[in-house]
């Protein structure tokens, strides 16, 4: 993550945070929830609206420590850590219980085609359905943290910076982090060092130190003012769209590439914002895609009258055409990425574990725990179990009271609950290793599983997605949190209770904010298209069926092997870490530029170059990284300050308050205002 570099060149410090202060406590869990609810609403908009979202931990941290100094007594490191722990479970929710993606599909569904009519869940049947997902890969996070954590030592890039972050904010440096990661020798603590390398080190330890102050003092004295502006200019922009719909619909190229191609700008800041987290390389991807897929692909499949229909349909048009080439893309890259995983996945099991060994003793080796918290500080293993077996069982009950039994069958959803644990523990090693959870890919996997399980059930198919995206997506992004804890010695447990709390809470809120959303608009729709409901459905009609669209399945062989190609040098070059990589295009980010029309893949480079820019210029001139955290603070306001507008223009929405002026919409592209013809 590119807002994560200058946190990983902070370089390592030895030292303990006191494990005396205070770690789960109300008032932690409540700024938690507060900040996770308003990642809930935005993560739900920009899921529907574009396919992605952010677990944000970064910046729940940075808010977080703002309040917290408003407080009398402001929060600890640790509970800052439950802060930022429940934030991301309450926040992430959208897209582990499958609001942007599998309940939009599931209402795609044409009895015609599918022998099914479409599925709209209630609102009871949403929270069951959340409830069924919601906690198992919170249960299953223990177990995966002691093995890939504690035994591996996996670094999780976000985790480590989230918690160098902590560490900057009070004060405190974490643990070593470059020991605790695989491959290092361990150190005897008492080994002497060359005293002309450590007299040597005390210049840069000392610059390093003033470059720390400069960040704090950035964030206690100016981060306020940057996150409201930033967030009131977002916000302002958004209710004035609203008003004047115009406003995000430009017709940058010209009315009739606008209404005819789908070409126009949506000068959206929160657009802006996620190309600044995402950065540079990954939004440069994004556009080679939109270029691609919306100025080549597109004008050749329609004028070639392989997709005869107007340009934006999704059945007959160019863009339901170019849907497949992007779903190829991705599901190669997705796996083909997932090969040294795997490998390395199998060894282990295959090989025993390596035994690592702090002394020898008279009556041989004597193994050393890597372990250093004690029994009350973790999670109890009857906790997991019961929690796992608990969440399988009732799980499936409430699968099989939301879709009946013609949806899945009860031991269909069982194999899926396993299957998902299975995929989660390869996600979650990708995840430590990269920096990248293949939720996609997992989740096509599982797809192509029950496509032999139970053939020609589409809605068992994408159910069965569902299930294992779930658990992957929530113990991936929980493993961050709990690698952030692990460095800064946060109790497990303390974290534990967080994720529960926060994955509880997440269920009612993001039921009824998608509940508000079908009610005011349509999804898909023109205002929340949700492009990876296609991906889904589309899978699994290719699985049942076979069929493609005229002459697609050339350029979706074709691409698929350049991407595959690609992705293996891009997957061996990262794991080499060389400088290169992340200048590989990605297949994923490439492809949702095929997804997206694009109004959302421009606004996201203009954000991307603004991260590159500032950070090789701007925030060097004062002769280190502390600006950059500004940048950080920044983003975080463009993306919360128009998820929480959109709130606002959701119950504006419900309460029939329509448009002000649909002056400009000439195009007929415009949300909330009629088409013109």
């Amino acid at each position: 993550m590119s807002i994560t570099r200058w946190l990983r060149s902070l370089g390592p410090n030895h030292g303990h945070l006191s494990a005396a202060q205070p770690e789960f406590t109300l008032t932690a869990v409540f700024i938690g929830l507060a900040i996770g609810c308003l990642i809930c609403f935005t993560n739900l908009s920009l899921g529907l609206q574009s396919g992605w979202i952010s677990m944000m931990s970064i910046q729940s941290a940075l808010i977080g420590f703002l309040i917290s100094r408003m407080l009398p007594t402001p929060l600890s490191p640790q509970e800052l850590i439950v802060v930022q722990t429940t934030a991301v479970a309450t926040g992430t929710m959208p897209l582990a219980a499958g609001f942007v993606g599998i309940l939009p599909a599931l209402g795609l569904l044409s009895e015609e085609r599918d022998g099914t009519p479409p599925i709209h869940l209630t609102w009871w049947s949403a929270v069951g359905w959340s409830c069924a997902v919601a906690f198992f890969g919170v249960f299953l996070s223990p177990p995966l943290r002691k093995q890939v954590i504690i035994e591996e030592e996996l670094p999780f890039p976000s985790g480590t910076a989230t918690a160098q972050l902590i560490s900057v904010l009070h004060q405190l440096p974490p643990p070593d982090t470059v020991r605790h990661r695989r491959g290092y020798r361990e150190v005897d603590h008492e080994e002497s060092e060359d005293v002309g390398e450590a007299i040597a080190e005390v210049p840069a330890q000392e610059e390093q130190t003033a470059e720390e102050d400069t960040e704090r003092d950035i964030v206690q004295h100016e981060g306020w003012y940057d996150l409201a502006w930033s967030f009131g200019s977002a916000g302002a922009l958004t209710l004035f769209a609203y008003f004047f719909p115009a406003v995000f619909t430009i017709p940058l190229f010209g009315t009739y590439l606008a209404k005819e191609w789908l070409w126009y700008f949506t000068p959206s800041l929160s657009y802006v914002g996620q190309g600044i987290i995402m950065g540079f390389p990954t939004t440069l991807s994004m556009n080679l895609g939109m270029f691609v897929g919306w100025a080549v692909l597109s004008p050749l499949s329609k004028l070639a009258g392989w997709a005869p229909g107007p340009v934006g349909d999704m059945s007959n048009g160019a863009r339901g055409w170019i849907l497949w080439v992007a779903l190829g893309i991705m599901c190669t890259d997705s796996l083909v990425s997932l090969f040294p995983v795997v490998g390395e996945f199998v060894i282990d099991i295959i090989k025993p574990l390596r035994q690592r060994y702090t002394r020898i003793g008279e009556d041989g080796p004597v193994k050393r725990s890597h372990e250093d918290e004690t029994e009350d500080r973790l999670v109890p293993y009857s906790w997991v179990v019961s929690g796992l077996l608990a969440s399988i069982v009732v799980g499936t009950i409430l699968v099989w009271v939301v879709f009946g039994h013609e949806g899945i069958k009860p031991w269909a959803t069982v194999i899926g609950f396993i299957f998902g644990g299975l995929l989660s523990v390869i996600g979650v090693r990708a995840l430590g290793e990269t920096d990248l959870n293949p939720v996609s890919g997992l989740g096509k996997v599982s797809q192509l599983l029950f496509a032999w399980l139970q053939p020609g059930n589409i809605v068992a198919n994408i159910i069965a997605g569902g299930v294992a995206e779930a658990g992957a997506q929530q113990a991936g992004d929980l493993m961050q949190d709990l690698k952030t804890g692990h460095l800064c010695h946060a109790s497990p447990r303390a974290q534990f209770y967080g994720q529960l709390i926060g994955s509880s809470v997440s269920i009612i809120v993001t039921t009824t904010a998608f509940t508000l959303y079908n009610r005011a608009y349509q999804i898909p729709g023109p205002s929340f298209p949700a492009p990876t409901a296609y991906v889904w459905l589309g899978l699994a009609r290719l699985l049942r069926d076979g069929q493609l669209p005229e002459n697609s399945a050339l350029f979706m062989a074709g691409f698929s092997l350049f991407f595959g190609v690609l992705s293996g040098i891009k997957t061996k070059a990262s794991r080499r870490q060389l400088s290169y990589a992340q200048w590989i295009p990605s297949g994923v980010a490439f492809a949702i530029g095929f997804l997206n029309t694009p109004s959302f893949s421009i606004a996201r480079l203009i954000g991307g170059i603004i991260e590159y820019v500032y950070r090789t210029r701007y925030a060097k001139q004062d002769g280190g990284r502390g600006n950059d955290i500004r940048l950080v603070v920044v983003a975080s306001g463009f993306v919360l300050g128009e998820g929480v507008v959109s709130i606002i223009s959701l119950l504006l929405k419900t309460f029939g308050v329509g448009v002000l002026s649909c002056w400009g919409c000439g195009h007929g592209m415009c949300g909330g205002c009629p088409t013109v013809s």
